[in-house]
Order: structure tokens, then sequence, then C-alpha cells
């Protein structure tokens, strides 16, 4: 578990009673028993208090915060408040401040303005984080430590571009290896000295975000801003450990954020921690798949929920409230795939500034007599009486999708052939598909010990790492069944083609020869013709988006193109590998026809659905100590019946149950059963 001194679901969330005067914080002791509430994540945004100038610190205010709610049942995830730097910091040290995208150089405000590789920042952040842990090293309530807050954003500053220089003197050695990497000849960009290189944004290679002349350099600029990003962590982390080596440190991600490489970032964080903020639009698989890929950023190690709002959010363009039961529900979803704690952003709504009209479990009428209050107490009483049973437990899936970070910088910074293509959208398709037929899934990243599962799906992988095409025919070769998609095996992990023919490293696993790449316009589809008996998947189907025209070389061909001059030609292969096969499906296909293909792998293998229920109830498992626990959401706003379920004991009613079972519109099951 995260911390033995806490063995429960945690449950809390940012509490920031530096916005309040001190005859708000007892009623805040009441309303925190009432809601169950035993976690308080502090000193997010404090900075500026705990450091009033370049030479002094106060702690008092924090220290009785600490005392205040550790005498009254309340744990603290204490922050090390350094996602913002004080306004003195920027007056004094005005390098500190980011230069952005266009050029411009910042002045102090909001927050994450500071630049990662500034000396002044990463000195003072270092010396909070120390002084930090000295200070509470040895206090009863501190539970975990929270570095800064959702890191993100880059900077181009000179400092910045500075750093990337002596970043790719280590990465490539020379200038001749890097310009080799980079294929510095086309349009004259050879370097004859480091000083010669500049950040990549819209006043050198790169426009409107995602465009750029070479691939190369902004795709190493992104892997060396986030490193930078990661670097800073990494000396809070230092320096936090130096005096609390026992006490498990981490720093909330934001889910399928962009700009940073988690699976790298997850190898310096204790304990995974994200903050889910989905809209009443979101698909449930979508959260659900971004759940199971922050479990996998540590190998199914599970995460904690870092915040989600109890009602609403503030800075979407449409703030729905969450439908009642949602907070439940959603809540439970997040501990269903790996969660072992509950907390909010936040505990008590702000009454200023941008965050003021963002829910919070104390609203701003001040008492428990809110709905959303209500909501939060009840969820409170039942973590509470969850005790200990899941913590720990995980996941017990057969299926692997691939998702990797740099792949999704390449593609994006592609020029060509589709400005539709997404990567994330082509995941979530295969994902969606399997959510659908009720299939565990895992999130994994291309360094992934892929030898416990049967199915390994690997969408888009346009960027093959080294290494990764032997560790597919190795599990391949072992029995599995490896499937990946159009635009994948082009390029290695410089972003330069793999030549030798489409799909490059991975042209001998599936057997095949992708020898062009159409793109479709927006209304343009065309179609996937099975051929011949193939189980569930028969008959014809649609596609877009982008057709790769492949030969077989060795693989059967299971299904064709329908139309255009490519019409006949092969959309669909399989390649017998060992004891196992590679699929390739050459196009982007449409929902039937991933869950008929994704069905009949599945059913190939043995792997049959969790349950049968309505479409919208939602099934997965964990399993701890010979116990498997199933989850059954319903996300619905009307009862719904799920059949074939294996008799167990609701631990949310304490009812036994078996065979059917009735779950009422947005709620949630949770059956024990002994058959792990």
């Amino acid at each position: 578990m995260i911390n033995e001194k806490l063995p429960k679901i945690w449950y809390g969330g940012d509490y920031n009673p530096e916005q309040w005067e001190a005859d708000t914080w007892a009623e805040d002791d009441r309303l925190f028993k009432l809601a169950g509430i035993d976690v308080a994540t502090i000193n997010v945004f404090s900075w500026a208090l705990t450091q009033p100038s370049e030479e002094a610190y106060d702690f008092a205010l924090l220290d009785e915060t600490i005392d205040r709610l550790h005498a009254n049942g309340v744990s603290v995830c204490l922050a090390t408040g350094t996602g913002a730097h004080p306004a003195w910091m920027a007056k004094r040290h005005p390098e500190v401040t980011r230069v952005d995208y266009h050029g411009r150089k910042r002045k102090f405000g909001g927050r994450h303005n500071s630049c990662p590789n500034s000396p002044v920042y990463r000195h003072y952040a270092r010396l909070l984080a120390g002084k930090l842990a000295e200070r509470y090293k040895d206090h009863p309530g501190l539970l975990i430590w929270h570095v800064s807050n959702e890191y993100g954003g880059y900077c181009y500053c000179d400092n910045c571009a500075a750093a990337f220089r002596v970043w790719l003197e280590r990465r490539y050695g020379s200038l001749e290896e890097l310009n080799r990497a980079w294929n510095t000849r086309f349009w004259g960009h050879t370097f004859y000295d480091w000083d010669e290189i500049v950040p990549p944004n819209e006043l050198s290679e790169e426009w409107g975000g995602s465009n750029t002349n070479f691939q190369g350099i902004s795709l190493d600029y992104r892997r060396f801003q986030s490193a930078s990003l990661l670097d800073c962590y990494k000396l809070e982390y230092d320096a936090i450990k130096a005096h609390t080596p026992h006490v498990p440190v981490t720093t909330n991600l934001m889910g399928l954020y962009p700009q940073l490489d988690y699976f790298e970032w997850a190898k310096h964080l204790d304990v995974v921690s994200w903050d889910n903020y989905p809209s009443l639009t979101t698909p449930v698989s979508l959260t659900a798949m971004t759940h199971d890929l922050m479990r996998g950023l540590k190998q199914g190690q599970p995460f904690m929920l870092m915040e989600q709002t109890p009602s609403q959010q503030n800075w979407q363009a449409y703030n729905s409230l969450k439908r009642p039961g949602v907070m439940r529900l959603w809540s439970y979803q997040a501990v269903a795939r790996g969660a072992d704690t509950v907390l909010f952003f936040q505990l008590r709504r702000s009454i200023g500034a941008c965050e003021k009209y963002h829910g919070a479990v104390i609203e701003h009428v001040g008492h428990e007599h809110t709905r959303v209050f209500r909501e939060a107490a009840a969820l409170g009483t039942e973590l509470g009486a969850l005790s200990d049973r899941l913590l720990d437990a995980r996941s017990a899936a057969r299926v692997a999708i691939v998702f990797d970070w740099e792949n999704r910088w390449a593609i994006e910074l592609s020029s060509g052939p589709s400005v539709a293509l997404n990567y994330v959208d082509e995941v979530h398709k295969y994902y969606d598909a399997l959510f659908r037929l009720r299939i565990p899934v895992d999130m994994v990243g291309v360094e992934a010990d892929l030898s416990g599962y049967d199915i390994v799906i690997a969408p888009v992988l346009y960027m093959v790492k080294p290494g990764f095409a032997a560790k597919a025919e190795t599990f391949t070769a072992a029995g599995g069944t490896f499937v990946t998609t159009f635009f994948s095996g082009i390029v290695n992990e410089r972003d330069i083609v793999t030549l030798g023919g489409y799909p490059g490293e991975l042209r001998r696993l599936l057997g095949i020869w992708a020898e062009e790449i159409d793109a479709l316009m927006p209304e343009q589809r065309n179609r996937i013709v099975v051929k011949g008996e193939q189980g569930a998947l028969q008959g014809t189907y649609e596609c877009g988006i982008l057709c790769d025209l492949i030969h077989a070389e060795g693989a059967e061909v299971v299904a064709e193109y329908g139309d255009d001059f490519y019409q006949g030609m092969p959309a669909v292969t399989v390649n017998r590998f060992g004891r196992g096969e590679a699929w390739y499906v050459a196009t982007s296909p449409d929902a039937a026809f991933l869950r008929d293909f994704l069905g009949r792998l599945a059913a190939g293998k043995g792997l049959e659905p969790l349950v049968r229920a309505s479409e919208g109830v939602e099934a997965t498992v964990r399993v701890k100590e010979g116990k498997r626990y199933l989850f059954l959401l319903n996300h619905l706003p009307e009862a719904a019946t799920v059949e074939g379920v294996a008799e167990g004991v609701d631990l949310l009613t304490g009812e036994t149950v078996s065979g059917a079972l009735a779950v009422p519109g947005r709620g949630v099951a949770i059956v024990a059963q002994t058959n792990a």
C-alpha cells in the first residue's frame, strides 16, 4: 500500500486554509469529520507565504495547519509549493520567467511560469523542499510528499537554449553524429558549432504548435523539455529523500497530457498520482483508458486519484454539474481501475480568482446541507467501511495496448500524410472496442515485459524504438497474438525512415510490404471486405483516414479493400510466426470491425467477456490474495441487469449475489469472488 500509516482508501483532497481566516478552520474540522475526510493535500501554492523574501522563511501557518489537522484525525499530503514562484523572485531575478513559443519574455503571473533550466529557480525550489522535509520529517501527520503541481509547459529562453545544446552533446557525442541523426543536409541545415543550434519555435523551425520543418530537432526538444522538468522534480525528490527516505513522494500527472513522457517520469515517482477531469461528454471508455494508462505507468502498481471535482470544473467551455450519483460512480471507476485514493480539488471552494467557480466539498454557502456535501459524506462512509480490502489489488488483464509518448510526438510533428490522423484517437478506438466487449486491458509502454499477455496491440506504431521489434517477435513466437496497424514501422527513434520498405523492422514479423499510403479526404470512405469464413469477422466494414497499399510476403490475406484503384489489395493480414500470429490492419476501421475483430482474437485465446449487460455498463476486475473483485458500474440513468455474475458478496450492500444482478441507475456493485 502507499503508506501503512493509513491502511484504507484515502479520502479527502486539496485544502487551502491560507485563503481563509482562522475562524473558518474550526468549521472545516467539523465538516471534514462529517464527510469522512482523512487526508488533506496542503501547501500546493504557498511558496510566497513560506518564503516571503529571498532570505526569510516562515513556517508558522504551516506548523499550525499540520498540527490542527493531525489532532483532528486528518493526515497530510504535503506539497512543496514550487508550482508558482514568488513575485520577489521574478523581480530580483528576471531570468526565472519563461520565454513562450512565440519568443515573448513572460512577466510574473499565472503559475508554471518558471524556466525549468533557470539556476535560480532550481536553487530555491530544491532549498525549499529540503527545508520542508527537514522540518516535518518526524511529524506523525505526514503521509506523503507532493512535489510541485501539474508540471507542464515548455520554455524557449536562452537558459533553455544553452541547456539544450549540452543535452544534445551528451546524447549524440559529436556534431557529426547530430547532423546525421537530424538529416541536416536537407535545406542546408548542417551545424558546425553547437551554439548555432536554437530552440525550435515560431521564430525558427515551427509554426502552429505542431508543424515543423525538421522533425528530428522538434522531437528532441520535446524530449529535452520533458527531461528538464523531470530534473526539477528530481532535485526536490532528492532533497526530500535526504531527510525522509521512508515517506513516499509523488507529483500529480494529467492523464493524456501531451507534453511530458509519463513513462519516463513514472520511473522517478514512488507512486503515480493524477488529476481526472472529464467533461459531461467525455466518452466513459476514454476516462477508463486513462485510468488504465496511469496504472500502467508503473507496470500495474495502484495509483492515486489526486484530484477530481465533487461537482463541476471552472475551466472547460461548458462546466456542467455532475448529475446526482455521478461523483460516486466516477470515484469508484477510478478505484475499479487501480486507484487506492479518492481525493478532490477542492475541499472548500475559493472565494476569488479563477477557481472560485470550481466545485468543492464545502460550497460557498459554507454548511453541510447541500447535495454535493451529502453525496461526499455518503461516499466517505462507504470508503471507510471498505477498509483495506481493495488496497494494492492488481489488474487481471491478459490484453495489453502499447502507448508511447515519443511515438505520439513524432506522429503529431509529421508533415503528412493526413491531418486527420490522431494517435490518441486511434489507440482509443481499439481500447473502446475491448471496453464494450468487457475484456480487461492493461496500457503499457514499449519497455514493458509482454510475456504475461495473450494479446498485445500496438496501434499506429510509427516509431519503432531499438529492441521493440525483437521483443514483439519473441512475444509472438512464444504463442502470443500481436496486432499493429497502418502507418507503423516507418521510422526509428530519430524519426529517420527505415529503408527497405514499410513496415521497416516489423516487416519480417508481419509478413507484408506496404508500398504506398493513401490519405482519404474527410468525406471519403473505403471498405474492408472479409474473405471467406473468418468467424465473428465477416462481411463488409467501413474504413477511412489512411489506407496502406500492402503486398503479402507470407502473410494470409484475411480481408481486402472494396473500392478505388487498390480494390482487391490486402486490408487485413495475419502472419503465423513461431507459435503465434501477427496481424496487420492496414487502415482505420469502423467500430463494428474492431468489435468483431477483437472479439474473434479474444475468443481464440479463451478470453470471455466478464459479464453480459446492456451498453452503458462498465465491468472490470481487481485481484488480491486469492480474491477477485468484480466492479460493475452502471453509467446509465436507469437500472440495468447484469448477467453471468459468478457467486460472491457485494461489498457495498453485504448481499450474496449470483447469476443476474440489478445495478441501479448510476450505481455501483463490487462483488468479492473467491476464484482468482
